[in-house]
């Protein structure tokens, strides 16, 4: 009996700890899915950034152009490109700190480019067509890049969150991670009225 019970007694820890390293190594594997997704993000914003700079300079050819416009967009990429978030350390702060500088750069590159709209032979030219282009193209590639990341976030947020393993997690020191979050007031509803259109 004696025996029996020595058995069961390592029997079950032995499945504890399988269990346990299972889920230690799924944790791991998530917290390097968040790290490869948000490497992937800031991989699309320097793609941008560096475009950035090749835009600035064409428009800044143009005869005339505004200097404040240019300007801002030059101080608002050098912003965006000095805030460094390390994958092991995304709190809330740090997140919103980079989205408000990412967020700061997107509002001086619309000004931009609505201000280009008085520039009709800038406008027209093969060099800034392309570049205005592949500006969309990244942006599209940013917001897919953001998705995917804030996808990885909740996988790993719910495995930390999880009972046993935010016992586990707790031990070796996993957190919860932040994602990204709409801009502010983008929640607020947004009126079209046609009739104002057609007057």
């Amino acid at each position: 009996m004696k025996n029996i019970t020595t058995w069961v007694i390592l029997g079950i820890l032995a499945l504890v700890l399988f269990m346990g390293c299972n889920g230690y190594n799924g944790l791991v594997k998530q917290d390097e899915s968040v790290k490869k997704a948000w490497n992937n993000v800031q991989t699309e914003y320097q793609n941008r950034s560096d475009l950035v700079g090749n835009l600035v300079n064409t428009v800044k050819g143009a005869a005339n152009f505004e200097q404040k416009t240019l300007t801002d967009v030059i101080e608002a990429r050098s912003k965006a490109t000095s805030v460094n978030i390390n994958a092991d350390n995304l709190t809330p702060e740090k997140i919103a700190e980079f989205q408000a500088a990412q967020g700061q750069l997107t509002g001086s590159l619309s000004r931009l480019l609505a201000t280009v709209e008085a520039y009709p032979t800038l406008k027209a030219t093969e060099n800034f067509t392309k570049l205005q282009g592949q500006l969309e193209g990244i942006e599209n590639s940013i917001k897919n890049s953001r998705k995917i990341f804030n996808d990885e976030i909740n996988i790993y947020n719910t495995k930390v969150r999880s009972f046993p393993m935010n016992i586990l997690g707790g031990i070796f020191g996993f957190k919860s991670k932040e994602g990204f979050k709409a801009d502010a007031g983008a929640e607020k509803k947004v009126d079209v009225n046609f009739d104002d259109m057609k007057k």
